[in-house]
């Protein structure tokens, strides 16, 4: 989403204007890449932990703004409802103990939020949906004080012609909801995975990122229950894409897998934000054209699942990165950074390999298999290799784990890192326990309320140890 806006409404000049600019720097983005004037300079790691704040009930604490002004760090900014915040951190190179690097200080700053959190009577959960959070709690009363948050909400509704959205998940339940606003989104956080890449490869990267996308959210579940239903392995994904529907816009829904393969250039997205997606938010920027504002701002109000990003090297040479979107929080930082290594893993075996990423399976195999392994976790049969009904865990463990680890040799990542990180996800893919496991183990059990299973998954997330340990 970038920057606060100046303001919440608009006119038909400022519609067209931002239109005006955006063709001018989606112009330049797509010459930038062309010529080869993009950053070489090392690949970098980096992330975006969405979590809750909770209270002593166990359900959500709408005080995000008094949080972030006793933490008083840039580091940890708002998300939409005041229940919720996002931590950040400083990119890495990855390479040598840049992962461990990055788990030390997302630990940090994490126990420094926790210590704050707790002198307020509050904890944290990083979790990918807060089991107790009702429907009543997103409602715009519960937004965080933004205007662009104000305006997002106006500007979903305006595109819709007034009409509410209508939420509708069949999993293991059934969970139906109309809202008249778009606070469903903030029903779901997530473990954003960013990665830069190399000049000439983005289109390649981003092939490999969708590709790497199902045995990632097959490994990495954990939101199972939303508003007491038993749904998906990861109800993020139905979730959000519902939460900020356009209507009638079907070529243009604003949360989505894709319709496609890249052929040649990253910069094919971009053409396709200016192209297929109304705007959102036109707030005109008087930044020269290079600064790429309204691009920018256009590209934040679309939420792919695998979405590019441009940036800046300290020396001002302009990058893309690709920002991984389909991971739930938690369930602690260990298996966060163990997803991360995953990631970066397979993509870079899958950008690398002689069979280049939309030739290992087509599109539409590789979009059904992503949503066979939301809805069902490590119990998806996929098709890969040209092959139907296949079991997700025993191809993670099989083929994708051996890929992951050749991918992080190959950046030159520590053997004791890969060791550890990808230990994590060998040992959760063979207990069979990712987080949605875990909650749902825990609730058969104990016959749990969800206040009681999420008090037991915080008491569990506070002693960092990965869930393929957990007890019930």
């Amino acid at each position: 989403m970038g920057k606060e806006l100046n303001r919440s409404t608009f006119s038909d000049e400022d519609f067209g204007m931002f239109v005006e600019r955006l063709l001018e720097e989606t112009d330049l983005v797509e010459a930038w890449e062309r010529e080869g004037a993009l950053s070489g300079a090392p690949i970098t790691a980096g992330f975006e932990v969405e979590a809750w704040l909770v209270d002593a009930g166990m359900h959500p604490a709408p005080r995000n703004q008094e949080f972030l002004e006793k933490m008083d760090n840039p580091l940890i900014v708002p998300e939409l409802s005041a229940f919720n915040i996002e931590f950040n951190g400083d990119p890495a190179e990855l390479t040598g103990k840049g992962l461990s690097d990055i788990h030390a200080k997302l630990d940090a700053l994490w126990q420094d939020a926790c210590l704050t959190a707790r002198g307020m009577g509050l904890d944290i959960a990083m979790i990918g949906i807060l089991p107790t959070v009702a429907d009543e709690d997103l409602c715009p009363a519960n937004m965080s004080k933004s205007r662009r948050y104000k305006a997002l909400n106006e500007q979903v509704f305006r595109l819709r012609k007034g009409k509410p959205i209508k939420l509708d998940i069949e999993g293991r339940d059934r969970l139906e909801s109309v809202h008249m606003d778009v606070m469903l989104e903030a029903a779901a956080t997530s473990f954003q995975i960013h990665l830069k890449v190399p000049d000439g490869q983005g289109a390649t990267y981003y092939n490999a990122s969708k590709l790497a996308s199902a045995p990632l959210i097959a490994a990495g579940a954990n939101s199972p229950f939303l508003f007491g239903k038993d749904l998906w392995d990861e109800t993020r994904i139905p979730l959000f894409e519902q939460a900020v529907s356009v209507g009638d816009w079907d070529y243009a829904e604003r949360v989505t897998f894709g319709v496609r393969y890249l052929e040649k250039y990253l910069s094919e997205v971009f053409v396709a934000n200016r192209q297929r997606y109304p705007v959102l938010l036109p707030q005109i920027s008087d930044r020269p054209t290079t600064k790429l504002d309204h691009l920018r701002l256009q590209n934040g109000t679309i939420w792919r699942w695998n979405r590019p990003l441009v940036g800046w090297d300290d020396d001002g040479k302009p990058h893309f990165r690709l920002e991984q979107r389909v991971l739930p929080a938690g369930p602690t930082i260990a298996d966060s950074m163990a997803n991360a290594a995953f990631y970066y893993g397979l993509v870079k075996s899958f950008a690398d390999h002689e069979t280049p990423p939309h030739r290992r399976a087509q599109f539409f195999t590789t979009r059904d298999n992503f949503y066979m392994a939301a809805k069902h976790g490590l119990r998806a049969q996929i098709r890969w290799e040209h092959t139907d009904g296949r079991p997700i865990d025993r191809v993670i463990l099989d083929e994708f784990l051996p890929l992951a680890e050749e991918g992080l040799k190959a950046y030159g990542v520590d053997g004791g890192d890969i060791k550890t990180y990808l230990g994590i996800i060998e040992a959760r893919v063979k207990t069979g326990q990712n987080g949605a496991a875990w909650q749902r183990a825990y609730v058969a059990k104990h016959q749990a309320s969800m206040a009681d299973l999420l008090a037991a998954y915080l008491e569990r997330q506070a002693t960092g140890t990965p869930v393929h340990e957990w007890d019930l």
